[in-house]
This record gives C-alpha cells, structure tokens and sequence, in this order.
C-alpha cells in the first residue's frame, strides 16, 4: 500500500475510533440487594420485574433528558456489603462513570462483616477507578407508602419514586455524555 495509503488508514481507523467512542452511552451501575434487582427471595419473593426496578426507570428518565447513558442492574436478592464489595470488580466496566450503592439491610439480618467498612472499601475502589458513588439508602424515607405487604420491597410506584429522587445525584455525579 502507498503511503499516502496508510495515513488514510491510520486517520480512518484514528477518527472512527473517536467517533465510537463519543457516541457511546455512559454507564452507571446500581449496585445493591433485591430492591436494586427489583425482586426479593426466599421468604420475602415480592418485589416488580426488572423493567420496573429503579435501574430501568431511571436509564429511561435519564434518557428522556438527553442524557446518553445506560444503567445496569447489579443487584441481586439477599446480597450483603461484603458480597457487593467481592462482586465489584466484575461489575464496574471500562464505561461506567457512577456507581449507585444501595447497602439494604441484609448485613443486620444475614450477617456480612462490618457494614461500614464494606462501602467504605466500596467507596474506595471506585474512586481508585474514577467512578462516582452515589449513596441510596434509606428508602423507605422516599417511597414508604408504596412500600409491599412483606414490608421489605416496593412497588413500581415506588421505584418510579426512586428514580426520580437518584436522577439529579446521578447526573451531577457525572453521568451524563
């Protein structure tokens, strides 16, 4: 190939890269237990479908904003802080810029080690990597009245409250391209 074959090349493969990059959506993971997944287990199976948990809703406010941005759901039932924390590596991607942090209250009832030190330690691995953390607790202080008869989970009124109590934190934790 002639040189000038090559710089094209190289621009071509240079500028499309840039471009995939700047069309990409940023990501932002919900970490947490079953009301990030959406669903308990167990004794307390109640909760919504994971279109309905708070993840999916707040991609699609965030998105109804204009903000290019994908929200993954990493929650799964029954978790502790110190499975989240043993699960986070594999959860934070090249892409993601927030890390939505919901403890729950399975270390009270399960045991999972010192809650505080866990998110710390949580905290402190997405700051080596760059990535915000937005706390999300206490829900029941945000959608108490949507709260399900186990006591435990929440409707999808609730999460639709959820989502719109993270949206602002979210966006001004950078989430948004």
């Amino acid at each position: 190939m002639a040189k000038a074959g090559w710089a094209g090349l190289a621009f071509t493969t240079v500028f499309g890269a840039a471009l995939a990059t700047a069309g990409q959506a940023a990501e932002v993971v919900a970490l947490g237990a079953s009301n990030t997944a959406g669903r308990g287990r167990g004794a307390t199976p109640d909760g919504v479908d994971r279109p309905q948990a708070y993840p999916a809703q707040l991609e699609r406010l965030l998105q109804a904003q204009g903000c290019r941005v994908r929200v993954a759901n990493a929650g799964v039932a029954g978790n502790t802080t110190a499975q989240m924390l043993a699960r986070l590596p594999k959860a934070l991607g090249k892409d993601t810029r927030v890390l939505i942090l919901q403890p729950g209250g399975n270390d009270q009832r399960r045991g999972g080690g010192d809650t505080g030190d866990n998110v710390e330690a949580i905290k402190q691995f997405a700051a080596a990597r760059g990535v915000a953390v937005v706390m999300f607790d206490q829900p029941g202080r945000i959608a108490g009245r949507f709260r399900l008869p186990d006591g435990q989970h929440f409707s999808a009124e609730g999460h639709a409250l959820f989502a719109s109590h993270l949206a602002p934190q979210v966006v001004s934790a950078g989430a948004c391209r």
